[in-house]
């Protein structure tokens, strides 16, 4: 191996999915000097590395820089001798920088040093510039954003999670302007206009950690317990907006001290909000970057939801802290390790801080988005083979986030709270400042738990999908048979060792087992008395823990309205029994409950739209008449001392209530608009229901009458709020009004991150006008929008789409379209039509759907 390392050539490091391991990263010094005014910039850097293997190659990362063979040099420790070398290939496709030597370089530590020059590019990936305003006047402000494989774009570096460094940064900037990284400032020395700054070494971390920010910012400061400083920077002006996430973060770094039992590893913790983010949040170890909308929140004109999306996002960001830069994924496989846990770990910080949220109910409806990925043929394993660096951003999906956290929340309850937290502080213990794989974390669970977590967990990583059970109660005995389930209808092969928690009659007593057959008799104790009493009922899957579905018989016939709703689509149950069981939440209390009939009632409408546009009317009469009354006793306007979970109904049920055209709530909708059109300050339209009353004004606008469009125009841009402009512009019944928006979409007052809520906003009217404007504009889209950002346009235009003439258009349209970075997500949305389009048949065929309407709708 050794020889073969020394004889290869520049063509065979090509193509390959991964570096080279003969050269391994110890430490960077980088020095990088940004020109925010002309948007490029130049740097240093020098790699402290171990040569392993005789070799006249060192291959690295490096993309969209410019590096002149002439700038390239190696040093071999304890030698005066400088290699220079004899051929420095830039490979644009595998985003590899290949550098030969005349001579096999010689075992040991030596010093690669390379300068280079780039662009900060407005792609919000990379080392990328943002704009912003300061006293009236625009500004750039540098920013990086190097997760997954970015960092490349930035310096030349070993790319890879697994390549574990320390870095010492050196920024040269503007003397005035601020410059942030990972680690404090040591010293700043001024030199007229420009200042060079010193950071202080970091621990040792992988590249998709790294961050550099320089611009004009505020801050608000606050220190844990133990002395660790706590800032969040804003936008010069918007410092108090930081308020709130600062509480947050301060009291999050505390728990999870105690709960990982290991110490917060760095002397400080920065937050900052990027007016230019594609992401939600970036967890870069001791400089975590935000969308605003995601760590900013204003007393006065944000909402309850802003607030709780505030928290859990801080909480999940500073999980990463431990669960992703302490202890780190070996690649991009185990992405799950990350993402997942840190979305579990964020509710379970969220419900410590704020109990009256009920976020471990409001969880249910989070991972109903995975559940519905999961459903799919063309979903993916947990843990997801990556082949090509252009594969990564599509599994930052809802497999990776919520089936991920799901499966977790399931182990946990299995094996026990207390059991699963000192385990998984071994975990992190034993993995401090290094990289682990998923086997690892089962290890550690099974070692601290004496359960077979391997077996149990690995039917759940390792393949796609989820199970329904199916559950028949005959002679006292619990029958159990599971089928993988799909919502094509289909019956998949896959089978899961499920861990079964049930109750019968009372939930003060709890039975628990491992099911790990296709079918299976249990004999449970208790069982036979209990079913002899008149109120006989049996729940499983109790509170909900657990990855799976469950379809009872008729005698036990379940109450579980996102099952019933998830085999109705999949053609396993009539709508009708779904309409039956909406109506039957007619004195439903929990906010949770609502939401989740509230989101599953707007879903079929859509549907209904399509399938049968002459029921549509009943259809939206029968929910109104449903849900006007828990309006009514709402109200608009917030009662004194009422909870959180109250604010949040508010916002969700008048919205829903103005999609339905509900003429008494798009009528109050616009007069409090109107209002407020002319004081911002007023208490009519409180930011609970901002998006409500802009939802209602856009159901009055047509192609004749736009008034309402250029109100909302004027709000969006006299507002500096960023949750002000995520509210919705695009729910118009009127197609070419629809269009204008999308236009509007792609002006420039619409920051592209901001792009995708104006999609989402788009209702069942415009879903083909949207279609129709992907493909005239898709040249413009893909070479504008990237990473994730893309497959959300793909995604929530495509799979709205509901017959199968739109999933054959969408087929021959992105036959000749898809590259590797959104074929999953192209194939996920044309599956998703194929089964709306199988949805909408069935329902055609329902005669008795009509009679069924009328009759709800009179009986509420």
């Amino acid at each position: 191996m050794a020889a073969a390392a020394a004889e290869q050539s520049v063509e065979q490091f090509k193509g390959k999915a991964r570096l080279p391991n003969f050269a391994t990263p110890r430490r960077y010094d980088l020095r990088l000097t940004p020109d925010l005014e002309a948007c490029v910039f130049s740097g240093s850097v020098a790699v402290s590395l171990d040569v392993t293997a005789p070799t006249r190659f060192l291959v690295l990362n490096a993309a969209e820089l410019d590096v002149a063979p002439g700038a390239v040099s190696f040093a071999p420790q304890g030698s005066d001798k400088v290699l220079e070398p004899a051929e420095v290939t830039n490979v644009p496709g595998d985003e590899i920088l290949i550098i030969r030597f005349n001579e096999v370089l010689p075992l040991g530590e030596g010093t690669l040093s390379i300068a280079f020059k780039g662009t900060l590019n407005d792609k919000m990936h990379g080392f990328y510039r943002s704009v912003y305003e300061l006293n009236g006047e625009k500004k750039n402000m540098a920013v990086t954003q190097f997760e997954p494989a970015d960092a490349r774009r930035c310096f030349p570096c070993w790319d890879e999670p697994s390549f574990k460094a320390v870095f010492k940064i050196t920024l040269e900037v503007p003397s005035e302007i601020v410059a942030l990284s990972n680690m404090p400032v040591v010293e700043e020395k001024v030199n007229g206009p420009t200042k060079v700054v010193y950071f202080q070494e970091s621990p040792i971390m992988s590249t998709y950690l790294v961050a550099v920010i320089v611009g004009f910012f505020d801050y608000v400061e606050a220190f844990t317990t133990d002395g660790t400083r706590v800032r969040v920077y804003t936008q010069v002006g918007k410092s108090a907006q930081g308020k709130f996430a600062l509480e947050v973060a301060v009291k999050t770094l505390v728990l999870f001290k105690e709960y990982f039992a290991v110490p917060y590893p760095l002397p400080k913790m920065d937050m900052i909000a990027i007016p230019d983010f594609a992401s939600g949040a970036m967890e870069n170890y001791g400089l975590v970057t935000y969308r605003e909308t995601a760590l900013l929140f204003d007393e006065k004109h944000s909402a309850a939801a802003n607030k709780q999306r505030v928290a859990v996002v801080v909480a999940h960001e500073l999980a990463h802290q431990w669960f992703g830069n302490l202890v780190t994924m070996e690649w991009w496989t185990h992405l799950w390790l990350n993402e997942g846990f840190a979305t579990w770990v964020s509710y379970l910080a969220a419900d410590q801080f704020f109990p009256e949220w009920n976020v471990w109910t409001q969880f249910l409806e989070e991972s109903t988005t995975g559940f519905k990925l999961d459903a799919l043929e063309g979903s993916h394993p947990i843990e997801v083979d990556i082949n090509h660096v252009d594969e990564i951003d599509e599994i930052f999906d809802a497999i990776s986030y919520r089936k991920g956290a799901s499966v977790i929340r399931m182990l946990q309850s299995y094996l026990g709270a207390e059991i699963f937290q000192k385990s998984l502080a071994a975990y992190i213990k034993k993995f401090a400042y290094s990289n682990a794989k998923t086997e690892d974390l089962w290890a550690a669970l099974e070692e601290g738990s004496g359960e077979p977590v391997r077996t149990l967990m690995h039917s759940w990583t390792k393949q796609q999908g989820y199970p329904v059970i199916n559950v028949e109660l005959k002679d006292g005995k619990l029958q159990l048979e599971q089928t993988q389930f799909l919502s094509s209808g289909s019956t998949g092969v896959g089978q899961w060792v499920v861990p079964i928690t049930l109750c019968c009659c009372s939930y003060s007593r709890q039975e628990k087992f491992l099911f790990q057959g296709k079918q299976e008799e249990f004999n449970l104790s208790g069982l036979i008395e209990c079913q002899k009493k008149d109120d006989f009922w049996i729940k499983l899957n109790v509170n909900q823990t657990s990855f799976y579905r469950v379809s009872y018989d008729e005698e036990l016939a379940s109450r579980v309205l996102d099952d019933t709703y998830a085999l109705c689509m999949a053609g396993k149950q009539k709508l009708v029994s779904l309409l039956h069981l909406i109506a039957a939440y007619k004195d439903e209390t929990e906010y949770t409950v609502l939401a989740r009939v509230i989101d599953t009632s707007l879903n079929i409408v859509e549907m209904m739209a399509v399938a049968a546009p002459e029921e549509l009317v009943n259809l939206k009469k029968f929910l109104i008449v449903f849900l006007e009354p828990f309006a009514e006793k709402i109200g608009w306007d917030a009662k004194s001392g009422e909870g959180h979970l109250n604010a949040l109904l508010r916002g969700t049920l008048f919205t829903a209530l103005a999609e339905l055209g509900h003429e008494a709530t798009i009528n109050e909708a616009v007069r409090r608009f109107n209002v407020f059109l002319e004081d911002r300050e007023t208490p009519l339209l409180p930011p609970d229901v901002r998006k409500a009353a802009y939802v209602a004004l856009m159901q009055t606008v047509n192609k004749s009458n736009k008034a309402g469009y250029e109100s909302l125009l004027k709000i969006y841009r006299e507002s500096d709020l960023s949750q002000e402009k995520v509210r919705s512009l695009g729910s118009c019944p009127d197609p070419d009004v629809v269009r204008e928006v999308l236009d509007f979409m792609f002006s420039p007052e619409v920051r592209n991150q901001d792009s995708i809520w104006v999609l989402r906003g788009v209702g069942a009217a415009g879903y083909e006008v949207a279609w129709e404007w992907l493909k005239e504009n898709w040249d413009h889209i893909s070479a504008t929008i990237s990473g994730t950002l893309l497959t959300y346009f793909v995604s929530i235009t495509v799979s709205a789409l509901a017959t199968d003439e739109k999933g054959d258009d969408a087929e021959e349209f992105f036959k000749s379209r898809t590259k590797a970075n959104i074929a999953r997500t192209v194939k996920q949305s044309i599956e998703r039509v194929r089964i709306n389009a199988k949805w909408v048949k069935s329902i055609k065929s329902e005669a008795e759907l009509g009679n069924v309407l009328k009759e709800h709708a009179v009986k509420l």
